[in-house]
């Protein structure tokens, strides 16, 4: 490939990159009403709030905090997505009274939440066996009663 070709072909990668950032998902964290989120229907301990926190908040509530690169496509369309499916399953903020508790334990055991993709950018959001355990104890109690 010459000089030339290598140009026009870069050229045409970067116009078509400049050209995807016109096109904007929604990231506007939508308003939470008073009385609906999850801890205003059960008694949270710290502890288990804590990881819903840290782990599961950014896509499963309405206060996710949108990095830089959620301003950047292809990043912005896949993360936009992944919260837009995340409220849909479960809501902290916005909670059904149709999720079971246990469903939360269960994709935590399984290790299917939080998502492995999330976990590659926020290690931070890595649950331990112990936290696992406690928000399991948590949910079993809860749904009980």
């Amino acid at each position: 490939m010459n000089r030339k070709t290598a140009s026009r072909i870069s050229g045409a990668v970067g116009a078509v990159f400049f050209l995807m950032q016109a096109i904007r998902p929604e990231t506007a964290n939508p308003p939470t009403r008073p009385g609906n989120a999850l801890k205003d229907r059960y008694e949270v301990p710290a502890a288990v709030e804590g990881v819903f926190n840290r782990a599961c908040a950014d896509c499963h509530s309405n206060r996710t905090r949108w990095p830089w690169y959620s301003r950047v496509a292809p990043a912005s369309w896949l993360l936009a997505s992944h919260v837009k499916d995340g409220r849909r399953h479960m809501n902290l903020d916005d909670f059904a009274e149709d999720i079971s508790l246990k469903d939360i334990c269960r994709e935590m055991r399984l290790g299917t939440m939080p998502m492995k993709s999330y976990l590659f950018l926020h290690p931070d959001a890595r649950v331990a066996g112990s936290e696992i355990q406690s928000v399991c104890a948590w949910a079993q109690n809860a749904q009980e009663k």
